[in-house]
């Protein structure tokens, strides 16, 4: 008992000095988490990940149809954070505290099929990771073949990149700005200039 007193008022001390040391840095999502945060992060999203989903093997055949079909996915669903290629460069993903990770890279590469999978269908918490599952079938297959894609990622060639940006999500203004084009192409009036963008201010 002694032992387990000391243990909590050691943990105690430590966690007041760290909510003293952070007080008054303010909660931007703008800096990179710091060194501590990161492995603290790992570890705790490690040891929080359900044991049963650990050592589970990718039951969905890696055949092109599947690759492609994940591909098509990873463009419409993930790509706005992630980006085609998976770097993460984009405008949300940067954005992000901490920011979308480098899904090429060894820290996602190095997790088991089953951790990707869990990730993908439940989301990370304190992340912009959202959980996709549908709770169906259909929706675990369409997971399980977009873990294939994510370990295509650090092969995938130009060609398919650039055949991603196709199923890309289109802002409104991207839309009215095609269907004005296809108007003027039709004989209709030509497109009237860009308004202002309201938001110019807040580009990176």
């Amino acid at each position: 008992m002694r032992r387990l007193w000391i243990a909590v008022v050691v943990i105690a001390v430590v966690s007041g000095a760290a909510l003293f040391a952070v007080r008054g840095l303010g909660v931007s999502a703008r800096p990179q988490p710091s060194w501590v945060e990161t492995r603290a992060a790992l570890l705790l999203r490690q040891w929080m990940t359900p044991e049963r989903y650990k050592n589970l093997k990718n039951p969905v055949s890696a055949a092109p149809a599947a690759i492609t079909s994940a591909r098509e996915h990873f463009a419409d669903h993930c790509a706005s954070c992630h980006g085609n290629n998976g770097s993460g460069e984009t405008a949300i993903g940067k954005a992000l505290y901490p920011k979308a990770p480098d899904m090429r890279a060894a820290h996602t590469q190095a997790l088991s099929d089953g951790e990707l999978f869990y990730f993908i269908e439940q989301g990370v918490r304190l992340t912009g990771m959202p959980g996709w599952t549908t709770g169906t079938p259909e929706g675990e297959t369409a997971s399980w073949q977009l873990v294939h894609f994510i370990r295509h990622l650090p092969a995938l060639t130009p060609e398919e990149e650039a055949g991603m940006a196709r199923f890309n999500p289109r802002s409104p203004a991207e839309i009215e700005e095609e269907r004005k084009a296809e108007d003027f192409l039709s004989g209709g009036a030509p497109p009237a200039p860009d308004a202002p963008d309201p938001h110019a201010g807040h580009k990176r």
